[in-house]
């Protein structure tokens, strides 16, 4: 089952890892059993998200390196059963190589109908190890040139690993602020600037924030939340038209 979403970005700040936890929530709701991998070594964030940060005894690097057993590195969201998270280690120095990071998922995957990975911004060598395991990727963008100018480095990068299943996320989109701002035409131009099929569109939505930070993502209402159930069906191959609101 080709299962393996690696979520990627050309610069920080497009909101990549809401929009792992939105779609992980997401399938979850559409009964699905997903796993949630946080790549992004050094500084790992969806421990916060999730809510058990206080319960992380050992993160993916300990399940390579042979500290613990790979399903002792995954840990229960406190508020979805089924819903689950691997950490990434707080220190750069436990980066894992990519052939590695790929077994590891390799060995974990079939106990889950879906397995998300939170890769880190850029194209170094932590994208790399993200991509390595990955069927298809979600590129997230703000429809902004420099956030597209990286979205295109990502799709190239992607390409040459032999990953062509792409999609792109335009996330925080405001028609306002997007109207003011003035770069584009219409959203026709963003995507192909972007050069990948749009499978999103996620309105800009403070309190979508607010409910991260808080770990209570899924509890609350958001507009938002309506546009990620539209994003997983459409990875699960429901024909369902584009959400905004």
């Amino acid at each position: 089952m080709n299962n393996v979403i690696v979520v990627a970005s050309g610069k920080g700040g497009t909101g990549k890892s809401t929009v792992c936890v939105g779609l992980s929530v997401a399938l979850v709701k559409q009964n699905n059993r997903v796993l949630l991998i946080d790549c992004d070594c050094g500084m790992r964030g969806l421990d916060l998200l999730l809510d058990v940060e206080e319960e992380i005894l050992f993160d993916c690097s300990d399940a390579v390196r042979g500290n613990c057993k790979p399903t002792e590195a995954v840990y229960r969201s406190k508020n979805l059963s089924e819903l689950y998270l691997m950490a990434a280690p707080f220190d750069t120095d436990n980066e894992i190589s990519p052939s590695v990071f790929a077994q590891l998922v390799g060995e974990l995957k079939t106990d889950y109908d879906y397995v998300i990975i939170d890769s880190p911004a850029g194209i170094g060598s932590g994208f790399s190890t993200a991509a390595a395991p990955a069927d298809s990727a979600l590129i997230v963008t703000n429809a902004e040139p420099t956030s597209l100018r990286g979205a295109v480095k990502i799709r190239r990068r992607l390409l040459e690993l032999e990953l062509e299943n792409i999609k792109l996320v335009i996330n925080r989109f405001s028609e306002e602020q997007f109207d003011r701002l003035g770069c584009y035409a219409d959203l026709d131009e963003v995507i192909d600037k972007a050069q990948t099929q749009l499978i999103a569109l996620i309105p800009n939505d403070i309190r979508l924030s607010a409910m991260m930070q808080n770990g209570v993502y899924g509890l609350n209402w958001s507009p938002a939340v309506t546009v990620f159930d539209c994003l997983a069906k459409r990875i699960s191959g429901e024909k369902v038209p584009l959400a905004y609101r």
